[in-house]
């Protein structure tokens, strides 16, 4: 099988260069993955390539990086399923870290951000005599965040990341969730608050691109939808995600659709003008291009099915 593989190179003894991209013809095994191509160009064509690799066998996480521009695992993941009809596939380092060399990353900033939610339990009282033995029932769901092997794809493809480093990331808010869910932590409500905050559960966008790129179906964005829930349920629900949350149920139960023109308003407060005024530049943006919503806000044809599916939802939720 003969591939092209287009590799983003970056040398920081090279200073003042910026990164570029070199190409390599390969032929390769029909069911060689990405990451037998740059061991070949390593050992056999180029030496000065720099990567990271362990296990092979998609269990260490190490050879994390973007293929085809978004975040893989290069020990399982075929170049017959990547490559393009050209046979051309590209190869770059994780997004979001620093690069150190070609596709080697720093991931400082990773570990940071998860020993930045105290990933441990903290139990309370006394160091128990023999083990704690936790119902199965309370345990199984964990079971898929706990699958993690902490490779970091979701954070190369964080979209909030990119735009924002403070945010904690889907790394470690989902490692977040595996100790505030678990029936033996006692510090779930400190966390709660804690990542209720800046920066926390409320900043993630819902772009879904952590639970696509994720190579062990760990989901990063639904743990945190559900650390909202256990937020909110908690009494965290006076910051401004958790009023914008509640906001938009209660437009889209009420007329069907989202009324985008009073959801600030309902977010922020309607006397809170310096939050208000931030949101003008928008407001502008949106006015300029045709795209400001209407001042009166109709509801659908057939609202009251919408608002019988959320009252019904609602009703599930509760068990009933």
């Amino acid at each position: 099988m003969q591939v092209v593989v287009s590799v983003r190179r970056y040398n920081p003894e090279d200073r003042g260069t910026p990164s570029y991209w070199q190409e390599y013809g390969l032929e390769v095994e029909e069911n060689a993955s990405v990451l037998d191509s740059l061991i070949k160009i390593r050992e056999e064509v180029d030496g000065s390539l720099a990567l990271r690799c362990s296990c092979r066998s998609a269990i260490c996480g190490s050879c994390a990086m973007r293929i085809n521009g978004h975040a893989k695992l290069a020990c399982n993941t075929k170049l017959s399923d990547v490559a393009g009809e050209d046979g051309k596939v590209t190869v770059e380092p994780a997004g979001v870290m620093p690069v150190v060399k070609d596709l080697v990353v720093d991931q400082t900033m990773f570990w940071d951000k998860v020993r930045q939610v105290s990933p441990w339990l903290q139990p309370e009282g006394p160091e128990p005599e023999a083990e704690y033995l936790a119902p199965n029932s309370d345990m199984t769901h964990l079971a898929g965040v706990m699958a993690c092997i902490m490779c970091g794809a979701c954070v190369s493809d964080c979209t909030v990341l990119e735009m924002d480093e403070n945010f904690i990331g889907p790394a470690a808010l989902a490692k977040a969730y595996r100790f505030a869910a678990d029936p033996r932590d006692a510090e779930d409500r400190s966390r709660l608050a804690t990542l209720s905050e800046y920066s926390g559960i409320w900043d993630c966008t819902r772009c879904f691109e952590c639970v696509e790129v994720c190579p062990k179906g760990v989901a990063p964005m639904d743990r945190i939808m559900s650390l909202r829930d256990r937020a909110m349920e908690r009494g965290y629900d006076k910051t401004y995600g958790a009023r914008h949350t509640d906001a938009f149920e209660e437009s889209v139960t009420h007329s069907g659709r989202l009324d985008e023109l009073r959801l600030p308003i309902k977010t922020f407060g309607f006397f809170n003008l310096p939050a208000l005024m931030n949101m003008a530049p928008v407001g502008l943006r949106a006015l300029l291009r045709g795209k400001m919503p209407p001042i009166f806000h109709r509801s659908v044809p057939g609202v009251k099915k919408v608002r019988q599916l959320v009252k019904s939802v609602k009703a599930q939720q509760r068990g009933e």
